[in-house]
């Protein structure tokens, strides 16, 4: 068995027994480290530029739309599968297979609903909503998408209340946040019931609570026809059109949004979306 004096050859440059060479050898060392350490780093800096590239990918494939889900056609959440669905649901997954992005859908109140959006909570809003001066000059509206307007609704055995005028001295419904809450407190001497959830203005007109509901064509429509028990009275209350929000520096995502919407208009696409929601 062969014993080596572990001091013998603990650097490589102590068998030359040239002080010079020595130092030679081990400056040559020093900067094999060196080396050695810088392309750790560098490797490790390229791994990590690598995973937050992948990251940034991830996140700007993804569109955050918020949305107010209480009020069918255009946004509901399915009582039988807990989905959320609806016209404005159905035209925003067709905007962006388009533009190449996964809809991701954050439900927020109305009311609170471009608060959201300008905190940058979500990238872009549709809800139903009208496009008018004011909103406008918080936040980026598309092209209209879906022309509305609001109308009275009454309890069907009330023969009293027929138009606008009749709505004096009357307790009405709405929903916050809304244009019908605009058109509402326009009326004088009017008690206006402002709620969270226009469902529940419904449900308390029903019950006589409240004595007519200011609110959006085809969402009266369809909850009259499925709840039965009340009417739509007197002539459309306004002309509105329906646009989609982004914020206002989001120009770039504002123009592919507008592109989208001429394409799915012209190929069909949108009409098949009327049908199907029943709001032509």
């Amino acid at each position: 068995m062969l014993f080596f004096s572990p001091n013998k050859f603990d650097n490589p440059a102590d068998k030359l027994g040239n002080p010079v060479a020595t130092q030679s050898v081990r400056d040559a060392l020093l900067d094999i480290k060196e080396v050695i350490f810088v392309k750790n780093v560098f490797g490790l800096f390229l791994c990590l530029l690598f995973l937050c590239a992948c990251s940034r990918t991830n996140d700007t494939n993804i569109l955050k739309i918020g949305t107010d889900a209480t009020y069918p056609p255009f946004e509901i959440i399915d009582t039988t599968t807990g989905e959320l669905v609806g016209f404005d649901i159905d035209l925003m997954k067709e905007i962006c297979k388009e533009i190449s992005k996964k809809p991701e859908f954050i439900i927020v109140p109305f009311d609170g609903i471009i608060a959201g959006l300008k905190q940058k909570k979500y990238d872009a809003i549709i809800s139903a909503m009208t496009i008018t001066d004011e909103r406008s000059k918080e936040v980026g509206f598309s092209k209209p998408y879906f022309l509305a307007g609001q109308s009275i609704v009454v309890r069907e055995d009330n023969n009293s209340i027929k138009s606008l005028n009749d709505l004096i001295n009357k307790k009405i419904g709405v929903q916050l946040g809304t244009t019908g809450e605009i058109e509402a407190k326009k009326i004088l001497n009017v008690v206006v019931v402002s709620y969270d959830n226009i469902s529940a203005a419904f449900i308390d007109l029903k019950n006589g609570r409240i004595d007519a509901i200011i609110n959006d064509i085809p969402t009266n429509r369809l909850i009259v026809n499925q709840k039965g028990k009340m009417k739509i009275v007197g002539e459309p209350l306004t002309k509105e059109c329906y646009g989609i929000a982004v914020r206002q520096e989001d120009k770039k995502l504002l123009e592919l949004i507008n592109c989208t919407l001429d394409k799915i208009q012209k190929n069909g696409i949108q009409r098949k979306l009327y049908r199907k929601w029943q709001i032509e």
